[in-house]
């Protein structure tokens, strides 16, 4: 053939296109299914007929060539076996794919002109073995099931198995290995009861399982498994207090904070539960503030100008005196109306103020009756309006012109109105806007409509209160009669009906005067859970929790709290009750309504002190009968305090309550509402004596006055400097020639309308007369009758500040003679009655050894006398006014400084064994 010079490698080799290889873990030969067996026609030639080897490439992968190798058994008949570089690892990849391509020995021993066959696919499988055993996700498994049932599954326990087969890698059983327990596995993992459990008997189960795969290899480590038996469980709430205490100024409690629903791990889903707060009882529907409704308007800010139509019965005010009135806890007035022939009919000099279509109606109301018509009103402008009351719905009828003859109809549908409750209605008109406030909350008209053409109302000045005035032709005996008649009587109650033409009130002091200061509260929306629902109706005594998860609604009823805004809250008892429901009946708990009640403490009641003003004031007489009289409480200071105030301190999880001794600031904590003055013993005398107050100052503050021969009462919610500023004010004058000589009054004030009061503060005033005016023949008996009552204490003049009274220059010549006469006799007779008690009081004791002295026998330890010239008496008495009054001699007070003015009196003191003071 190289004689001929061709070549004698003809052919390719020849290889199977496919290959399908089997290798077990951890080994590396690959079993091929056909056998690797390469052909070349060019045998039995020497090298051109042989396979010298096998190559192998990547294949779909791009991996399988780096793992496996192709190596040739025998080259006469191209035999080859495949194998991987290195143990294969199933868990790491089950399959592999590559391409294997043959190639013979070519023309000679260097291979020289080597030809290639085909590209063959081959794809090898990894067959697992088991290395791997069972491992326990958990190694500790707990439930708690009640006792006395079967269940179907109490707890799932599971293990898993890291080979990559499912015949060595999936769990073929699992196995209880604790023997005599009550419990049962199966293949699944779920563990049941054989039989119902006993908590008495065994409160809890301790047992091991054990798995293995299908291989029957056992778990590496067991599991352990405890269950608990529960008591029989029954549905319902669990750490309810029934009575929860509320500490006046403390903001805002928790109501439940223990509180949860145990479900017994029934389904339950769409829980409502209803937390209802009855203040019904307290005030008028709630706890507001405690002021008049005059006082609570000037701190609001409202509009002054408001007339009150249900006034208290005066001879002024005489058209509620038949009226029936019931008592009321914050002490205002409630009218009883009974339907028929309770009505007020108010004057027309009242009714012609109110007239115009601007204006706001407010009363306080409790319904009591059916169709109710509590107002009705028509104005000499022939504007007409009425109120009613029909079933729930509260109904606004007016007429703009009685003459048009139609009407126009706001109508609101209002629980407020049919619960039985006392509620506040506040109508603001501004034809043709109307807004009603409800105990301060806004609610837009329902419905507002012509109410077509209805019988005009009488074009005549007339406001009725509790009913209608209704007027119709009858034909009687052949002649026209006019019925007059009332229509829709009002059967309930009414409190403060008052209306004030004129703009109407922001809805910021609507919201003041009468919004209720405690309620039901939610404490932090923010931490609502998802798919919980908060509703609180307007009075905030209604609160309702709407929820799906149960662990969310527990949470959300720990936030169910009670706010209180007042200082001075009203204590007493306000029932509680909670209420749950279900929205799916079928999958809904049956639990009983729980009741309770909410204890608000007696706050800590306020001090109100009065004080700056001695017990005793004296002046001289002129003074008092001048035209503005002498100020009774010029230095007057008024001091409010608290004992104690509490403060909730949170640190480190604990609380603390601090209990701090503290003065109140009197501009932000306290505002006084009235205080009186009255004069004690017989009533002021208009003829010879008054008490006088500067109108300014009060007008200027808007206080309200009521001066009277018996008393003087200020009444206004107001500051304490404020009132301090009006009683300095307060002046007492005489009428010229009075011959009084002392008059006593009491200064007493109060705040949160006459709740607190103060202390009663008495001063005595002392008219202090020269003696040429006490001896004028007009005045000289009346002067001795008074000189010598038996309850005046010439003592008590000894604290007083006196300043010098007016000298009488012109004294004539027969009084003189007289006084002089007088006055010679009397110190006479003193000195003759000094000198003899001195010699009973020696004689007496000598008598009795030393003894004490009989009660028949008249003690003259406390004889004090004293001369005293009068021109001299605020100089002298201030500098030793107390060393006399208390310890002098009788010999000292018998001893006078030299002075020989006319006007002297002698003033002899004696304190009896019976502690009285009597003066001659």
């Amino acid at each position: 053939e190289s004689l001929c010079g061709s070549s004698s490698n003809k052919h390719k080799p020849w290889i199977e296109t496919e290959y399908q290889g089997i290798v077990m873990e951890n080994d590396n030969t690959v079993l091929l299914n056909p056998p690797l067996f390469a052909l070349d026609k060019d045998a039995p030639l020497h090298y051109a007929g042989e396979i010298c080897g096998f190559r192998v490439h990547n294949g779909p992968s791009g991996s399988g060539s780096v793992q496996f190798e192709a190596v040739v058994l025998d080259r006469s008949t191209g035999e080859g076996l495949v194998r991987s570089k290195e143990p294969l690892d199933c868990e790491s990849q089950r399959e592999h794919s590559f391409t294997i391509q043959a190639y013979d020995c070519g023309e000679g021993p260097d291979g020289v002109n080597s030809k290639k066959s085909h590209k063959a696919t081959v794809h090898v499988r990894v067959n697992d073995v088991n290395e791997f055993s069972p491992v326990f996700v958990e190694r500790r498994y707990e439930a708690s099931v009640p006792e006395g049932r079967l269940f179907d599954r109490i707890v799932r326990v599971e293990a898993l198995d890291a080979d990559c087969s499912p015949q060595y890698s999936q769990i073929c059983f699992y196995d209880i290995i604790t023997p005599n327990v009550p419990f049962a596995i199966d293949n699944d993992g779920n563990i049941k009861n054989t039989e119902p459990l006993d908590s008495k008997r065994e409160r809890v189960y301790t047992f091991w399982v054990t798995a293995f795969d299908c291989g029957k290899n056992r778990a590496q480590a067991d599991a352990q498994v405890v269950v608990t038996v529960k008591p029989s469980c029954k549905p319902g709430w669990i750490g309810w207090t029934k009575r929860v205490e509320y500490t006046p100024g403390s903001g805002s409690i928790p109501l439940f904070p223990s509180l949860h629903l145990e479900t017994c791990e029934e389904t339950v889903w769409n829980i409502q539960a209803t937390v209802e707060l009855q203040t019904g009882h307290i005030g008028k529907g709630c706890d507001r503030d405690s002021y008049s409704d005059r006082s609570v308007r000037r701190l609001c800010g409202a509009v002054r100008g408001e007339v009150d139509l249900l006034p208290p019965p005066s001879p002024a005010a005489n058209w509620t005196s038949a009226l029936p009135t019931l008592p009321s806890s914050d002490s205002s007035l409630v009218f009883s109306f009974n339907g028929s022939n309770h009505v007020a009919v108010v004057p027309d000099s009242v009714v012609s103020a109110l007239t115009g279509d601007h204006f706001t109606l407010q009363l306080w109301m409790r319904r009591g009756g059916a169709n109710i018509q509590p107002f009705c009103s028509t104005d000499d402008s022939f504007s007409h309006y009425s109120l009613s009351v029909h079933g729930c719905r509260l109904s606004l009828f007016y007429w703009p012109d009685v003459s048009a003859a139609r009407p126009v109809k706001f109508l609101w549908k209002l629980e407020q109105v049919c619960d039985s409750e006392w509620h506040h209605l506040s109508l603001s008109v501004q034809f043709p806007s109307v807004t009603l406030y409800v105990d301060g909350v806004t609610f837009d008209p329902a419905l507002i409509h012509d109410n077509g053409a209805i019988p005009n109302p009488a074009a005549r000045q007339r406001m009725f209160i509790g009913a209608c005035w209704g007027e119709n032709l009858l034909i009687n005996a052949n002649r026209l009669q006019l019925n007059v008649r009332y229509v829709g009587g009002y059967h309930g109650l009414l409190s403060g009906v008052t209306v004030r033409p004129g703009s109407v009130e922001p809805h910021s002091v609507v919201e003041c005067l009468y919004a209720c200061r405690e309620g039901l509260d939610f404490g932090d929306l923010e931490t609502l859970g998802s798919g919980m629902k908060v509703h609180v109706n307007p009075s905030q005594s209604v609160l309702v929790l709407e929820g799906d998860d149960i662990e969310s609604f527990n949470r959300a009823v720990q936030q169910v709290t009670y706010r209180n805004s007042l200082r001075f809250a009203t204590p007493g008892v306000r029932p509680l009750k909670l209420t749950t429901s279900c929205f799916n009946e079928e999958s809904c708990l049956s639990l009983k309504q729980l009741e309770g009640y909410l204890v608000v403490l007696q706050p800590d009641a306020p001090q109100i002190s009065l004080s700056g003003v001695g017990p005793h004031l004296a002046r001289p007489a002129p003074e008092f009968e001048g035209s503005r009289g002498v100020p009774l409480f010029p230095e007057l200071r008024i001091v409010c305090s608290l004992k104690y105030i509490l403060y909730n301190i949170q640190y480190e999880n604990a609380r603390y309550v601090l209990c701090v001794s503290a003065l109140m600031s009197d501009a932000v904590a306290h505002t006084l509402d009235g205080c009186e003055v009255q004069p004690l013993g017989e009533e002021l005398n208009p003829e010879r004596e008054e008490l006088l107050v500067d109108m300014d100052v009060v007008r200027e503050r808007g206080l309200e006055i009521i001066n009277t021969t018996a008393y003087i009462a200020i009444t206004g919610a107001e500051s304490i400097s404020v009132y301090e500023d009006v009683l300095r004010s307060v002046r007492y004058r005489l009428a010229k020639g009075s011959a009084r000589f002392e008059r006593r009054f009491r200064l007493s004030c109060s705040e949160m309308n006459g709740r607190y009061t103060s202390n009663e503060l008495t001063l005595e005033v002392n008219f202090l007369h020269s003696l040429d005016s006490l001896y004028h023949p007009s005045h000289l008996l009346a002067s001795q009758q008074q000189f010598l009552h038996p309850s005046h204490h010439a003592g008590e003049l000894s604290g007083h500040t006196l300043p010098n009274p007016h000298r009488n220059s012109v004294v004539p010549g027969a009084a003189t003679v007289i006084i002089m006469v007088c006055v010679g006799f009397l110190v006479v007779m003193v000195i003759l009655g000094v000198f003899r008690i001195r010699s009973i009081h020696r004689r007496g004791e000598g008598a009795r050894g030393g003894a004490k002295e009989g009660s028949s026998q008249w003690d003259d330890s406390a004889l004090t006398i004293i001369i005293n010239p009068m021109e001299s008496y605020e100089s002298r008495m201030g500098i030793s006014a107390d060393t006399e009054a208390e310890g002098e001699e009788d010999e000292e007070g018998a001893e006078s400084p030299d002075d020989t003015s006319d006007d002297q009196r002698i003033i002899i003191k004696k304190e009896g064994r019976d502690g009285n003071a009597r003066r001659y």
